[in-house]
């Protein structure tokens, strides 16, 4: 198997619904750290967007 079948699987793992939970939960506990060290809400919630719509299914605003 070389690395093109392995980017292949990933992605299709990011973008299968249990993907899309697994990426949510991982920004979402991104996001409280970064709170956490001071960074405003409206940047995260900005930045977390990004991401999302970067991986997984991109479902904007149902984080």
């Amino acid at each position: 198997m070389g690395l093109d079948d392995l980017t292949g699987k990933a992605k299709d793992a990011l973008n299968s619904e249990k993907g899309e939970q697994i990426s949510d939960q991982g920004l979402d506990k991104a996001g409280e750290f970064a709170e956490g060290k001071g960074v405003g809400g409206d940047k995260v919630d900005k930045a977390k967007d990004a991401v999302d719509g970067k991986i997984g299914g991109g479902d904007e605003g149902e984080n």
